[in-house]
């Protein structure tokens, strides 16, 4: 089915919301093995364990991770059948707070054998990025430097986006406005 691409640019919030979401909480996530996963995500992303529920609290057991003051950014829960088809969630994403990070990070992947699935900067948000797979095959993306919105509500043209497939390519050739000197 095709898509009325100016029909979907035209919605609009309504007025008079009784509420407002400040952000995304965090993701929860089945795994095929627990123990697995939650090793990836402390040893290879860095990510700090909260809390575990064993099995009889919640079925394969739950595993809270963070990444900064928050109590959990991703729970894992170890019930998955096998790996993720990646057709209910496309993927999630973190943001690391220098262009340098992101490229430790992409370097600290290569590493460690974790395969890549796409480097450099896709287009609306003009965010940098290394997008990968964990081991249950959900697709994982770690990113610097999206887009912020301002009050007037607009966005980047789309002229402006300049997709590339590398980190050397987003750096050497920044969308304007994006400082990509590195500090090393």
């Amino acid at each position: 089915m095709a898509i009325n691409v100016a029909k979907l640019k035209n919605t609009t919030t309504p007025m008079g919301m009784p509420f407002r979401i400040t952000k995304l909480g965090h993701v929860v996530v089945q795994v095929s093995d627990l123990e697995r996963s939650v090793n990836f995500y402390t040893r290879i992303l860095g990510f700090k364990l909260s809390d575990v529920y064993p099995e009889k609290m919640m079925p394969g057991g739950m595993v809270f991770l963070r990444c900064n003051t928050d109590h959990h950014c991703l729970a894992l829960v170890g019930s998955a059948p096998g790996q993720a088809v990646n057709k209910e969630l496309h993927h999630f994403a973190f943001e690391v707070a220098t262009l340098d990070e992101l490229v430790r990070a992409r370097d600290h992947l290569r590493a460690h054998k974790v395969s890549i699935d796409f480097e450099g900067r896709r287009r609306a948000g003009c965010q940098i990025a290394v997008e990968f797979r964990d081991p249950d095959n959900h697709c994982v993306e770690i990113y610097w430097g999206v887009d912020q919105v301002g009050s007037d509500g607009r966005v980047r043209p789309s002229n402006e986006w300049h997709g590339v497939k590398s980190l050397e390519e987003a750096i050497a050739k920044p969308v304007p406005g994006q400082d990509t000197r590195l500090n090393r």
